[in-house]
């Protein structure tokens, strides 16, 4: 079993800044990529930004102001949110595509998600 565990929601103003965390953990073998996800109110669940061994790719909405990260080490996904707007308000969630231990199949995990909130 894999748990993936966030971390550093909360409330902020306009123009501030946030730092997501995202630690997975359980039988893992690797991590080929991982991503975050978020979902305002009323709305359908979208990519922010994600992260291979190779690459990362970002939303346009977001695209120099975030910054995705990941620390292999300590299976952990970042996600530095500057210049935040009050559009980016949602809650956030981290998602990563593990490769189980000991059978070595590739499966989807979700964490619980975390509330961000921009102030006007």
């Amino acid at each position: 079993q894999v748990q993936l565990v966030e971390s550093g929601g909360g409330l902020v103003q306009a123009g501030g800044s946030l730092r997501l965390s995202c630690a997975a953990s359980g039988s893992i073998f690797s991590i080929p990529g991982m991503a975050w996800y978020r979902q305002a109110p009323g709305k359908q669940r979208e990519l922010v930004a994600s992260i291979t061994t190779s690459r990362t790719n970002y939303a346009d909405s977001v695209k120099g102001r975030f910054t995705i990260s990941r620390d292999n080490a300590k299976n952990t996904v970042y996600l530095q949110m500057n210049s935040l707007k009050p559009e980016d308000t949602a809650v956030y969630y981290c998602t990563a595509n593990v490769v189980v231990a000991p059978t070595r199949i590739g499966k989807d995990y979700w964490g619980q998600g975390t509330q961000v909130t921009v102030s006007s």
